[in-house]
């Protein structure tokens, strides 16, 4: 089978882009032929394949373009990772764009809402998610329970029709003597506690919300990395910024940390939070984050009911500044965290592409 993938951008730091690469490879291992409809900031090294380049400055015109080109004439099933107005199966890796705009408007000016709500960029998406999940596509693939049932609730999709395959992580593999180099590196070797941020978007991740908590927690220092406005967030001395990061060069952050902390306004299912599980660190995050149905509160990090409640967050740091707790439950979260491999994620994802295609 002839396989199309769609998404517009490209970041060489992102998530979704990695998880692309990976789950081409894999298809091509099952036998399947892939080619890739991407805007042109895909450049030649960035995907080795077929390509077909979507022109389009915004999502919208993305997707028309996408449509004008007519994809299904060259591939036999068009699997998306954008949003757009028609594909054979959908993966909802950004959750829902309606969701998300509800929740933001609860931390932001009530005139910054009315703005957004007649902004051509989000009512461009709003249009197209509700075309795409009132018929658009055979089958969604959401990445945790949250983002099901939110596309149930809000446009009436059946159940059905939507497979909740969780994402998957490399392996995580010790290396002697990481942990010390890197606290050395980064300059927090003397420092009792070290919590670790990871990602862009730093409002919807919710970044402001961790620095005000960690300004209240005594021996505290937080790494930051990602790229963002720092200028926006709250002022700290306990901050490092460590800049852009690679996926490759996550897993030095990690060996560095003691804790992962995300209070995201949303988050479908953060792909850094279960790299920090498979890492064993106990991880700090909100029940916004579709990450956190697979954690266990108070035994394999924390989960609170509002990423602004920051005596809430500040009090869940402080439950794992004990490095003797945080000891003792290492080796479970890395086996726990081993439960979502990349391989599985990957099969189990083209399992439900071959059975739509009525090739399972």
């Amino acid at each position: 089978m002839k396989l199309g993938l769609v998404r517009r951008g490209y970041s060489g730091t992102g998530g979704a882009e990695a998880y692309l690469r990976r789950f081409a490879d894999a298809a091509r291992a099952a036998g399947h032929e892939v080619v890739l409809f991407g805007s042109p900031e895909w450049e030649a090294a960035a995907w080795q394949g077929g390509k077909v380049i979507v022109p389009g400055g915004n999502p919208r015109a993305f997707a028309d373009m996408l449509r004008k080109i007519q994809p299904r004439t060259r591939c036999d099933f068009l699997f998306s990772l954008e949003r757009v107005w028609e594909c054979d199966a959908y993966r909802a890796g950004d959750g829902v764009h309606a969701s998300w705009l509800e929740r933001r408007g609860k931390y932001e000016a009530r005139w910054k809402s009315m703005l957004r709500g007649i902004n051509p960029k989000h009512t461009g998406l709003l249009e197209i998610e509700r075309a795409l999940f009132t018929g658009g596509t055979r089958c969604v693939i959401a990445n945790s329970q949250m983002v099901k049932d939110e596309i149930i609730t809000r446009y009436g999709m059946s159940a059905e029709n939507i497979h909740v395959i969780r994402n998957g992580v490399p392996a995580w593999e010790d290396e002697p003597g990481l942990r010390g180099r890197m606290r050395t590196e980064l300059g927090v070797d003397g420092c009792d506690y070290v919590l670790l941020f990871a990602g862009t978007g730093w409002v919807r991740k919710g970044l402001g919300f961790a620095i005000k908590a960690v300004n209240e927690l005594p021996g505290a220092t937080l790494l930051v990395a990602g790229k963002g406005r720092r200028e926006k967030m709250p002022a700290s001395d306990r901050v490092r910024y460590l800049g852009p990061v690679s996926p490759r060069n996550m897993r030095e952050m990690l060996a560095a940390a003691d804790v992962f902390v995300l209070p995201t306004i949303y988050e479908p299912f953060s792909n850094a939070c279960l790299e920090a599980l498979a890492a064993g660190l106990p991880v700090v995050t909100t029940k916004a984050n579709g990450f956190a149905e697979i954690i266990e509160p108070g035994v394999e990090g924390e989960v609170i009911a509002e990423p602004g409640d920051i005596a809430a967050l500040r009090d869940a740091l402080a439950a794992w500044a004990d490095p003797g707790k945080r000891e003792a439950v290492r080796s479970r979260l890395r086996e726990k965290g081993s439960q979502y491999s990349v391989e599985a994620n990957a099969r189990r994802t083209i399992e439900v592409i071959e059975r739509e295609a009525g090739q399972g």
